[in-house]
């Protein structure tokens, strides 16, 4: 019966994908291997510029408060165009529009480079993550179009190893350029290749034909409540942690647009002729709880590469380079897992992946549970492995429940959508990490607070003993320093009790999610299936 889905699901693509089941195309294999370094480019831009921002922001002498717009202008154009470009690739076809989208993220970078001031970078860095988003669901849509299902536990390992290994390794690919090199050469480095990409992706790629009609129906209405809609929340995920939310006006304006943009969007694409985004992929059961299980993962994926670098930064002084260096093992497990969880997708169910991925991902978090501040390479080693194995062995089964059975003609828009619930998942972890940061962070100190005062003998104790150290020290007021440094103890350990909270909060969401994997059907097998149905 499963087979009998997916044949009936995909058959408009059967004679074409019968032919090639065994063979497939010189030229499209590497066309489409053009396609996945290109999207490779694109991911890991966010990151190698993240790990840097200190350095940008010497760079062009810009302020704490602009310098973080570097990347919120490339997350907030990248998230309007992830689901736009599903219409653009059928108007202009994947050919015209991946070759665009390399060219024009190539240029970007270059322009990048050039920047003397804060504002010609946002400018730049805005162009670029717009532009270059066009990239990334073309890939997803070309995977599951022009390959047989009896190659795609080749094909889907490939690409959910990009999605998640570029986000991953960016802090120490960003670390590595901006100390051997400068932070010119995070944007110089993606010049050469873009223009690689480019024209192999304009010579090579020949996987469908424009359908320019499509131009007269563009919902302009429908774009404009789009880029509100998710433009402004971007910004009220990436912000509003840091500015109280809606008490910060340009964080209750965007809220507003938001709203205004929101109500637009569903509107019209609801009523629309040719809607900027058709939903209807949602009503294939198997697609929703893809997307689900994606907006999950973006929350484990962009989440730990965002707290891990905060703890080493914060807690043990740790520079970029040296946070690189300790996040390395991540990737590597990523890389040796993904051809393991190919195999794996062919020879048993994929809920029983989903569960096992998402069981180990809870166990490294809830390893981190235990964290000190003498945490170190070693005592993180464990977690870092149990990361990278369980986020491959999730993103495969989960690409392949998603769109491994919708029809052909929906693939291009769907997988626009699938690919911007792992960005919000992205965002609305971060949204939520971030305040739980903040606020457990107040809540824990002003707990430790009430045993360190003038009351406790334990405190005074140890306030003395401290003293006493800073006495012969000369120059010092022993007594100052005595207590900034019970300060500073107690600072520390706050922060420490605010990581554990967040993991053990990650630690519930990803074991739920093992045990809700039961409740779906059960897919069908894709790669086995596929051939084993001729």
């Amino acid at each position: 019966m499963a087979t009998a889905t997916i044949t009936a699901g995909s058959m408009p693509a059967r004679p074409a994908a019968a032919a090639p089941a065994d063979h497939m195309p010189v030229r499209r294999v590497i066309a489409f291997l053009a396609m996945v370094f290109g999207m490779f480019m694109a991911i890991l831009d966010i990151q190698i510029v993240s790990a840097s921002l200190a350095e940008i922001q010497a760079g062009l002498s810009a302020s704490s408060d602009e310098i973080p717009w570097v990347q919120t202008a490339y997350l907030i154009a990248e998230v309007v165009m992830i689901p736009l470009s599903g219409f653009l690739s059928r108007m202009l076809s994947t050919r015209v529009l991946f070759t665009i989208a390399a060219a024009g993220f190539t240029a970007a970078s270059a322009l990048a480079a050039t920047a003397t001031n804060i504002d010609q970078m946002i400018v730049y860095r805005a162009i670029q993550g717009f532009i270059g988003g066009g990239m990334i669901p073309s890939v997803f849509a070309a995977a599951f179009t022009i390959f047989p299902p009896s190659r795609r536990a080749v094909v889907s390992p490939m690409i959910g190893l990009v999605a998640t290994l570029a986000p991953t390794i960016g802090p120490t690919v960003g670390g590595y350029i901006s100390h051997a090199m400068s932070w010119h050469w995070l944007f110089l480095i993606n010049v050469v290749p873009g223009i690689l990409v480019a024209t192999a992706a304009w010579a090579l790629i020949d996987f469908d034909k424009p359908n320019l009609k499509l131009f007269s129906k563009f919902d302009w209405w429908g774009l404009a409540g789009m880029a509100a809609f998710l433009g402004c929340m971007e910004y009220v995920l990436e912000e509003g942690p840091n500015h109280d939310w809606l008490q910060e006006p340009a964080v209750f304006a965007c809220a507003v647009i938001m709203t205004i943009g929101g109500i637009i969007f569903f509107w019209r694409v609801f009523t629309a002729e040719e809607p900027i985004v058709d939903l209807r992929a949602f009503t294939n059961v198997n697609f929703a709880f893809g997307s689900l299980f994606s907006f999950v993962v973006g929350i484990g994926l962009y989440g730990l590469t965002y707290l891990y670098p905060v703890f080493l930064g914060r807690i043990r002084g740790y520079d970029s380079m040296m946070i690189g260096e300790a996040l390395f093992v991540s990737g590597l497990a990523m890389f040796f897992t993904a051809p393991v969880a190919g195999i794996l997708s062919n020879k048993i169910d994929l809920r029983l992946m989903m569960m096992i991925g998402f069981i180990g991902f809870a166990t490294g978090t809830w390893w981190m549970t235990h964290l000190t501040a003498d945490w170190d390479f070693y005592e993180l080693l464990v977690p870092q492995i149990l990361r990278g194995c369980s986020m491959m062995l999730c993103m495969v089964p989960i690409n392949n429940i998603a769109l491994g059975t919708l029809p052909p003609e929906r693939l291009k828009n769907a997988s626009g959508l699938f690919n911007l619930t792992r960005n919000l998942g992205g965002a609305v972890g971060l949204a939520v990490i971030n305040t739980v940061l903040i606020d457990r962070n107040a809540f824990h100190y002003a707990r430790l607070s009430e045993h360190v005062e003038w009351g406790s003998q334990a405190a005074q104790t140890k306030l003395q003993n401290m003293t006493l150290n800073f006495e012969q020290t000369a120059g010092l007021d022993a007594t100052s320093a005595a207590i900034s440094k019970l300060s500073g103890m107690v600072q520390q350990q706050a922060a420490l009790l605010s990581f554990m909270d967040v993991f053990m909060m990650l630690t519930v969401l990803f074991a739920s999610l093992g045990f809700f994997v039961l409740f779906i059907n059960k897919p069908a097998q894709q790669g086995g299936g596929g051939g084993g149905g001729h």
